[in-house]
């Protein structure tokens, strides 16, 4: 019998990866797209999966877009992968730039648990928070993505305590700098030039997360950290 995930982040990097390893084994998809013409593009991606707009930088609507999308009673897993980053020193941080961060890596995931807390406990599910390096150690100019990261943590353990009564495990993916289009833009903001071969590839991490879902129901896996390996 196939499972059900929902997944944010699905066009790209990580989220991507994660996405097409779950379908390729016949798992059933629900996608979360921020707009009609990115659904549409993910629809194309993912043949047969189901994709929800749903936009993350404005989590206020998450629940009214969710409800309205009919979602089944039922959910294997979700899987909060997506995430926005934007370095800068305190000195020259950006409001809009700090909040986009706040509401895409720690509201919305806030949000989006809370709503499918009912379907993930029918289901005895798993709930999966990509977080970051940086969040387990903030570095100079990355406070603001560090904070929404260190804040995401904290959410989980609160979470995991919360939901093991109702059979709901919680794990928090720690992966070092993966190539994705994020790790691209980082670089180009520290200035540095990007190859993608030095870091993990997002298969690696996808491969990981599977795992964590995988995993017998007599254990659980509250953490797990992926570092770039030696080259």
């Amino acid at each position: 019998m196939s499972h059900v995930h929902l997944i944010t982040g699905a066009g790209s990097g990580i989220g991507a990866a994660v996405a097409s390893a779950l379908q390729a084994r016949g798992d059933e998809l629900i996608l979360l797209a921020r707009s009609q013409p990115r659904a549409h593009e993910l629809q194309q991606q993912y043949d047969g999966a189901r994709v929800v707009v749903a936009d993350l930088a404005d989590p206020a609507s998450l629940a009214h877009a969710l409800t309205g999308a009919n979602l089944p009673p039922h959910l294997d897993s979700v899987l909060h992968v997506a995430g926005v980053v934007d370095l800068a020193p305190a000195h020259d941080l950006v409001y809009d730039e700090v909040r986009a961060q706040v509401d895409v890596n720690l509201v919305a995931p806030m949000v989006l648990t809370q709503f499918c807390l009912p379907a993930l406990r029918a289901a005895r599910g798993t709930v999966v928070f990509v977080n970051s390096g940086a969040g387990l150690n903030a570095h100079p100019t990355w406070g603001a993505y560090a904070a929404t990261k260190f804040g995401l943590r904290g959410f989980a353990d609160a979470l995991r305590g919360e939901e093991v009564a109702h059979g709901v495990r919680v794990t928090s993916v720690f992966p070092g700098r993966t190539a994705t289009p994020m790790q691209e833009k980082v670089h180009d903001q520290e200035g540095a030039d990007y190859s993608a071969e030095r870091w993990i590839q997002p298969e690696t991490v996808a491969a990981t997360i599977l795992s964590v879902l995988d995993l017998p129901r007599d254990a659980a896996m509250p953490e797990v950290s992926v570092r770039p390996g030696v080259r």
